[in-house]
């Protein structure tokens, strides 16, 4: 897994700036799952669903939607879940592997159109999306970007790329790269042992070739899961991660709002 349960998004609090609540959703097909929804005390033009690790949603991803929140970045982080483990929680003793492996493409799907029909409800509707994942989430995130719901970029965190899952039959993520609709930043860390730094540059190629909008970073050194609050070694590292997934969103939040 990516984070444990003392892991903590390594980005200081801006309290008063937002607040955040735990909120069940309900997907077309009757499936519920939990979520936490961060609201900014002044909303922007953008807004953010959050794709947690293989954990699900534990309490990395709802201090982190609060910090997009602060940032006046509307959040919402989703649990995986709901299908096969119901509503409990996802603390250290949660045994992901059995519920990962029954993960399905259409109904993570449905469970992703539910989330953002909850982000575009509202206000939102007038908001640029986006979608930030981290490890599995980050393929996620990835795969989503793929798959037509109309998101004005995302943003991977070490997401695995050639890992193949048996229930996809669409292949790695380096198989549908040239199927990517959106702009995509990726932040990778170049000492993590799981991602090879050779995929994270065909990753880069394969974005180049599609003509995608991109922008690949690789932190010299980094491991997987370096953007914590504990990992000081590489405080650098998740501090430039950290604005540049900022950068990205303001950016590409603007150039949606130009278009015609």
């Amino acid at each position: 897994m990516c984070y444990d349960d003392n892991a903590r998004p390594p980005i200081e609090p801006n309290k008063g700036a937002a607040h955040g609540e735990d909120i069940v959703l309900t997907a077309e097909d009757g499936n519920r799952f939990a979520a936490y929804a961060a609201h900014p005390e002044h909303a922007g033009g953008a807004q953010v669903l959050i794709f947690p690790d293989v954990r699900g949603l534990h309490q990395f991803y709802k201090e982190l939607a609060l910090r997009f929140a602060e940032a006046g970045i509307s959040a919402l982080a989703m649990d995986y879940f709901g299908r096969t483990a119901g509503l409990t929680a996802r603390d250290d003793s949660f045994e992901y592997m059995p519920h990962v492996e029954q993960m399905r493409v259409q109904t993570f799907n449905a469970d992703v159109a539910a989330a953002l029909a909850q982000l575009r409800s509202g206000a939102g509707a007038t908001r640029a999306s986006f979608i930030v994942g981290f490890c599995m989430g980050g393929s996620l995130a990835l795969r989503t970007a793929a798959s037509g719901f109309d998101l004005a970029g995302v943003i991977g965190f070490y997401a695995g790329l050639s890992r193949v899952r048996p229930s996809d039959a669409t292949g790695t993520i380096l198989d549908i790269a040239g199927s990517i609709t959106c702009p995509v930043l990726g932040l990778f860390g170049g000492a993590d042992q799981g991602i090879p730094v050779s995929d994270v540059e065909a990753l880069d190629s394969k974005l180049d070739t599609a003509g995608v909008d991109h922008e690949i970073v690789i932190y010299p050194g980094a491991p997987h899961s370096f953007f914590d609050r504990r990992a000081t070694d590489y405080a650098e590292a998740s501090a430039d991660a950290w604005q540049r997934t900022l950068s990205f969103i303001e950016k590409h939040a603007a150039w949606r709002s130009e278009r015609p």
